[in-house]
């Protein structure tokens, strides 16, 4: 997957292979295998070209990670302390990250939550004398 991800292009097995073979000696039908395997299991599709096949990654790195990740914690008895100890194992670049990515998901209209929860000007006022806009109102 990593190849394949690498390029983000659909990949042939001797592309791979040829790739692979400049670190190790490894056979064609061994990367065959493996593009087959992860074909089958979902995490590329495949469309013939030829006599043979280009595969194409479903999904990003970045998806199946978090994909392995939220597997990980659902699978938790504890969830919480799960993720005590997965932050706890963080670099401070790691936790910067994280914080950037809640910001980027809570969005701009979270972000502003905590001003919108306190009270506007008529509304302190109600607060401070309940009661008294009823009275005014109602008589």
């Amino acid at each position: 997957m990593t190849r394949v991800w690498k390029w983000n292009r659909p990949v042939t097995v001797r592309e791979v292979l040829e790739d692979l073979q400049q670190e190790r000696t490894i056979a064609y039908t061994t990367v065959m295998t493996v593009l087959d395997n992860l074909h089958q299991k979902g995490w590329v599709r495949r469309e013939a070209e030829g006599r043979a096949y280009r595969y194409e990654a479903v999904s990003t790195r970045a998806a199946y990670a978090a994909a392995l990740m939220n597997d990980a914690w659902s699978q938790s008895d504890n969830p919480a302390a799960a993720l005590v100890a997965f932050f706890g194992m963080m670099s401070e670049e790691q936790r910067q990250a994280l914080q950037d990515a809640v910001r980027i998901v809570q969005g701009p209209e979270t972000r502003q939550a905590p001003e919108a929860a306190e009270p506007r000007p008529a509304q302190a006022e109600q607060q401070e004398n309940p009661g008294s806009a009823e009275d005014a109102g109602g008589r």
